[in-house]
């Protein structure tokens, strides 16, 4: 999945837990192995090759995310989209030849990410494009899903407080961390990245953020960002990044990839929506340095800012 995983654990836990941290780390592997869009034998990636051709039956457990993706995906308004690979695919081909996506290249990359073209036999785990195109690419979810199959790992072993986190942007976490009633997770400053700007005391939840604050790049003197809206075809320029809390690592990569695309109005209403969502949003500023956090379902009491000095 191009990022680190890690395990964190109370010193004074079960001596079982650390071989329990290492399964963990190890159905990561696997998952990576199994639906990483870079491996050309990938499961994921072979029913890509496929689908269009004939139904491609798949673990059922990929069968039940790809589902979930999808469902997400009409939830959101498209926002969220599990199958525009071939969009996400042009603009890294774009960016190595230094250019953007031409009008026709961006449309069709569109037109093959529309969710009416993917078919699902729920008796077989099947799934079948009813038309070429679409390409699922899990870089909004599969990392958050990874975390939640680590973390399901942990509690079958009797772990009863850890962190699991991929990449530092996608976490889950259970119980406490020594003194705290939770565990802390920080969140940087979206225009200053090596500072901290708030911290959270997390507990038996997960958190995700999207963000355009390292992966962007130049092109003819505009800045374009990674995270794409698959309804326009070009990067989201109206926020800086979007923190979502939400009962698993899944729902909350993908939700924040979401109300990133939505932007502030939809993604409260949207937030509103889900059962046990909360978000911190933040906007591009008006001035270009003044940050105005937008907090909804977020408790107060579990919030420390950071001195601004």
């Amino acid at each position: 999945m191009g990022t680190d995983f890690d395990v964190l654990l109370n010193p004074d836990g079960p001596s079982h837990q650390v071989g329990a941290a290492s399964e963990a780390l190890d159905e990561i592997v696997r998952l990576d192995e199994q639906y990483s869009v870079y491996r050309a034998e990938s499961e994921l990636s072979t029913l890509n090759r496929l689908a269009a051709e004939h139904r491609v039956e798949v673990e059922q457990q990929l069968f039940r995310l790809l589902r979930r993706g999808c469902a997400l995906a009409q939830q959101t308004e498209g926002a969220f989209n599990p199958i525009a690979g071939q969009l996400i695919e042009l603009w890294r081909r774009t960016r190595r030849e230094e250019r953007a996506p031409t009008e026709s290249e961006r449309r069709q990359a569109i037109e093959a990410a529309r969710l009416d073209r993917v078919e699902f036999d729920d008796a077989r785990s099947a799934v079948r494009f009813s038309a070429p195109g679409p390409r699922f690419d899990l870089g909004a979810i599969g990392k958050g899903y990874a975390v939640d199959r680590a973390a399901e790992i942990l509690v079958e072993q009797g772990v009863e407080n850890w962190l699991v986190h991929g990449g530092k942007s996608s976490a889950r976490v259970r119980g406490c961390h020594v003194e705290h009633d939770g565990w802390p997770i920080a969140l940087q400053n979206p225009l200053l990245p090596d500072r901290r700007f708030l911290t959270l005391i997390l507990r038996d939840m997960a958190m995700s953020t999207s963000g355009t604050a390292v992966q962007w790049y130049r092109h003819q003197g505009k800045r374009y960002g990674h995270i794409l809206d698959p309804r326009t075809g070009w990067p989201v320029e109206v926020m800086l990044s979007v923190s979502v809390i939400a009962p698993d690592a899944a729902l909350a990569d993908a939700l924040s990839t979401a109300f990133f695309v939505l932007g502030v109005e939809k993604a409260l209403s949207y937030c509103d929506n889900f059962e046990n969502v909360g978000v911190i949003l933040f906007p591009l500023p008006d001035d270009g340095r003044t940050l105005a956090p937008i907090i909804r379902g977020v408790p107060q009491d579990r919030l420390y800012f950071a001195d601004p000095a």
